[in-house]
């Protein structure tokens, strides 16, 4: 059963343009979201996670991902259309594109130059980071042919404006471009944790996941789902590569 197709009456009760978040799930979901920051940043600047601080990472993702259900898709909808207004559609298009470019050709021109190089710890970097992108990716995809929902310019096509939309049918849940995104840029964070890298990096995801909101092709939801795929996936993956690194570089390459 596709959980997202309720018919109209049930998912949206009410006939309403814009209904503002009451005061009390702004103020939850702004303490969400400092617990989140604040772990995120305590562990990029952390040398070795412990499992512990894995296990708080996910559950609070597990928190904000859930914070857009289904009884709260009127906020979804409403936020959605809000932001899809705002005149910065030609900023927003840049933004997404840069969801798909940087996530692939930072890993590989880092690769690249470790192996011109035979820089064997920059190459164990560039592994780790392409393949948190491509966990990422791969997760984002099965969600999104599993769940089924629909674009939000095809199901609100009176409300939401897709700008640059992509294929009508491609599934909309979760943001493909944000989980890529916030994948590379928390582990280049994790990786090279100083506030020159985080920073940006953090700016920059987030900036991705609001220009595709802003061009009407996903929901919040869709978004904060993306990014908590990505990030989840970074912190994993750091000790998925250790194994990794075991079975690639038992041998050391001179």
């Amino acid at each position: 059963m596709n959980i997202w197709n309720y018919p109209e009456k049930i998912a949206y009760p009410y006939d309403i343009d814009y209904t503002p978040p009451s005061k009390t799930f702004i103020y939850s979901f702004s303490i969400q979201y400092y617990k989140y920051f604040t772990l995120f940043f305590y562990l990029c600047t952390e040398q070795k996670p412990n499992k512990m601080d894995i296990r708080r990472i996910i559950f609070l993702l597990l928190t904000v991902s859930f914070t857009f259900s289904l009884p709260a898709q009127n906020i979804d909808i409403n936020t959605l259309k809000t932001i899809n207004k705002w005149k910065v559609h030609g900023l927003s298009r840049g933004l997404s594109a840069s969801g798909v470019i940087p996530p692939v050709g930072v890993p590989a021109a880092m690769g690249l130059y470790a192996l011109i190089k035979k820089d064997q710890p920059m190459l164990k970097d560039a592994i780790y980071i392409g393949t948190s992108v491509i966990e990422a990716v791969g997760i984002t995809y099965a969600a999104k042919h599993i769940i089924g929902r629909d674009r939000p310019f095809v199901k609100y096509p009176d409300k939401i404006h897709a700008y640059g939309a992509p294929d009508a049918d491609s599934p909309s849940f979760p943001s493909g471009h944000t989980a890529a995104a916030f994948s590379l840029a928390t582990s280049l964070s994790i990786t090279y944790p100083k506030w020159y890298v985080i920073a940006p990096s953090a700016v920059w995801a987030c900036g991705v996941g609001f220009a595709r909101m802003n061009q009407g092709v996903h929901y919040p939801s869709d978004v904060v789902a993306g990014a908590a795929i990505g990030v989840g996936c970074a912190f994993v993956n750091v000790y998925v590569n250790r194994w990794l690194n075991k079975v690639l570089f038992g041998r050391q390459i001179k």
